[in-house]
């Protein structure tokens, strides 16, 4: 199933996730991009946010309003749905109103591959190639990867330091899958001092040695992080 974490207070971005995108609020254009793959769930720490979803006939379920992050949130609305340890569960970050289907897709076959295979620990995300330009901008970070695609670590930093000229540069897309236990056993973790530094949620399963398997992606979709990344997209509906 799909789980949406939306939160109405945003110290970067005061409600985001309502911000009007070519005639929709941000969270229901989100939920609509990904409604035909699978249930979707909104998990709102507000009831502002939980009347707008019904009112576009989005499911929406209040949870706490002091989780850390995101996944904390999908966590307890997995919790409260009780959903079976084995179920498969995407996080669809609220501010992506362009995700595309194809994405969360393949995301969705690279955790039943990881299910078949028995994994003690599923966890997945998604990249894509990225030039050097973008490699600059710490609002998009970078992952680097080992030769089986699990994360070895991500940045907001250009990573790898391109020393030799010829580095290729990787993007993490923030859209992630779990097993239900899996998510619970990385919400129950010790933060991670790296996590902290680079403010990197995902930095605490490999800070301890948890395997994230990354999905190789063609997007051209975009989070939105800034008011300039608002505008853009917003221009995109003229």
């Amino acid at each position: 199933m799909i789980i949406i974490p939306a939160r109405l207070a945003s110290s970067r971005f005061p409600q985001k996730v309502l911000a009007d995108i070519g005639g929709l609020p941000m969270v229901v254009r989100t939920a609509q991009r990904v409604a035909h793959l699978d249930r979707v769930v909104v998990a709102a720490d507000d009831e502002i946010i939980i009347s707008v979803c019904k009112e576009y006939g989005i499911e929406a379920m209040l949870t706490s309003t002091t989780h850390k992050s995101g996944t904390d949130r999908i966590n307890e609305c997995a919790n409260i749905l009780n959903l079976d340890n084995d179920e498969l569960i995407i996080n669809v970050q609220a501010d992506e109103p362009f995700i595309e289907g194809e994405v969360v897709e393949m995301l969705i076959k690279r955790l039943k591959s990881l299910k078949q295979n028995n994994e003690p620990f599923i966890m997945a995300s998604c990249f894509n190639s990225i030039n050097n330009e973008a490699a600059q901008d710490p609002n998009l970070v970078k992952v680097v990867l080992d030769d089986k695609e699990n994360a070895i670590y991500f940045s907001r930093s250009p990573i790898p330091y391109n020393r030799s000229g010829g580095a290729n540069y990787f993007g993490h897309i923030g859209i992630y899958g779990f097993s239900k236990k899996s998510l619970h056993e990385f919400c129950n973790l010790n933060d991670a001092p790296i996590e902290d530094i680079e403010k990197l949620e995902q930095l605490r399963a490999i800070y301890h040695q948890k395997k994230i398997s990354m999905v190789k992606v063609a997007s051209t979709g975009f989070g939105i992080d800034t008011e300039e990344d608002l505008k853009r997209a917003v221009e995109i509906f003229l």
